[in-house]
């Protein structure tokens, strides 16, 4: 373990260690194994059952009106983000919080089996609501596992070495993805079968995960300050007048969420009213994941240099991927085999750096005992920001994808400049 832990790092010296205990730093070799692990296969799962194409595809499949597909993304991303700032002090509450994290993966894979039997046995707005039902339990587990998660990367693993742990997990997480899409591409009669196996598939990966971080070592944290409900939630707001850096980290996050929003008005801007790049699921998933595949490592080292660099990076980057999508619906190519996937690749490259940056910086960022608190309250904060996305769908629909995507692109730019602005961790 200690030398594939000094290959992973690059590192001659794999116990040299920051920010962390000396008992934690003798286990940290074990501990990055397992991150790396866990992780993977929960990002692995989460690739098999991707609400954005997978299961938007398998819902119109299945003859689920488009009010309930459109609220696939806003119910998983919300539904993960928004009640962070309410359990965040009930996991500081425990000693340990790799178990909230083992507890919130097993309910992911209860979410995902969910699905999957209501893919089995349901249709039509019945089966639409039950895999609505079903991700609504994945998004919540989803959001204590999130907090849960930066705790305890920060006790087990030093400040230089967790963007590559989560950057590994992200790039055999996309490795597995491409497969998925591969056989999709190669077997495109047997769709749903397909989806329905990747399905099962994600439940065991959630499980088999739980089982692995139930291992990790993490010694007992404080737990002081651990009430929960209401009250602890609104106190913990204070954070953004006392820290000027987290409320600009999560402007820059706010306006970087452009990368993860965009993908769909893509679609609409390519296939116009016919839905027809639906058809194209396996393209569609393989540009996502090759994105992840080649780029998450890369995203993950980049960020344990500068994660505030990261942040400003992705958002030109998104801001670049985005002109060219119009620049290609313009030339009138957005309709061809190769333009948008071409184009979902080039943003999905931004977002996989928005993710990582996102989540070495405000690990970096926070004191040790805040750092559950200022994860809850950032993605409580960015949740709200999701849930507005119903209005660019009011706004495509009234002036059509092209000016939602612009709007995107000027919001892209703009995180780019308030990252700037951001505190350089890596000097401190």
């Amino acid at each position: 373990m200690q030398t594939a832990f000094e290959t992973l790092t690059s590192d001659d010296d794999g116990r040299v260690c920051k920010d962390i205990s000396d008992k934690a730093c003798k286990e940290q070799p074990a501990n990055f194994l397992r991150h790396a692990a866990a992780l993977g296969l929960s990002k692995a799962a989460d690739g098999l059952a991707d609400p954005k194409l997978v299961l938007a595809w398998l819902m119109t499949h299945l003859g689920a009106p488009a009010g309930l597909v459109g609220l696939l993304v806003p119910v998983r991303e919300a539904g993960a983000l928004l009640p962070q700032l309410f359990t965040a002090a009930r996991i500081r509450a425990m000693g340990q919080r790799k178990w909230a994290w083992v507890g919130a993966a097993v309910g992911q894979g209860i979410g995902a089996a969910i699905i999957l039997l209501a893919a089995l046995t349901l249709s039509g707005v019945t089966g639409g609501l039950v895999i609505l039902a079903g991700l609504a339990l994945v998004a919540l587990s989803r959001s204590v596992a999130s907090v849960a998660y930066k705790d305890v990367l920060g006790k087990t693993i030093a400040k230089t070495r967790r963007g590559t742990v989560t950057g590994l997990a992200g790039s055999g997480a996309a490795a597995v993805t491409l497969g998925f899409a591969a056989v999709l591409m190669v077997f495109s009669d047997a769709r749903v079968v397909i989806v329905l196996v990747a399905l099962g598939l994600a439940a065991l990966a959630w499980a088999a995960a739980a089982g692995i971080f139930a291992g990790l070592s993490e010694e007992r944290g404080a737990t002081d300050g651990g009430a929960n409900g209401w009250r602890a939630a609104i106190e913990n707001l204070r954070y953004l007048r006392e820290d000027p850096q987290l409320a600009r980290f999560i402007l820059a996050r706010g306006l970087l969420t452009s990368t993860a929003l965009a993908p769909p008005y893509l679609v609409v801007m390519a296939s116009g009213a016919g839905g027809a790049a639906l058809e194209g699921l396996g393209a569609l998933v393989a540009a996502s994941a090759l994105a992840g595949l080649v780029s998450s490592y890369f995203w993950g080292r980049l960020a344990d240099i500068s994660a505030r660099k990261v942040l400003i990076l992705t958002g030109l980057t998104g801001a670049v991927a985005l002109a060219l999508a119009l620049g290609f619906n313009a030339a009138g190519l957005a309709q061809t085999i190769w333009a948008l996937p071409l184009a979902l690749f080039a943003l999905a490259l931004s977002h996989q750096g928005v993710r990582l940056g996102r989540s070495t910086y405000l690990v970096d960022m926070a004191p040790q005992d805040r750092r559950a608190i200022y994860t809850a309250i950032s993605n409580t904060v960015i949740g709200v920001v999701l849930l507005a996305s119903g209005i660019f769908g009011a706004l495509a629909a009234l002036a059509g994808p092209q000016a939602t995507l612009t709007l995107f692109a000027l919001m892209a730019i703009t995180g780019a400049w308030v990252a700037y602005g951001l505190t350089e961790l890596a000097e401190a």
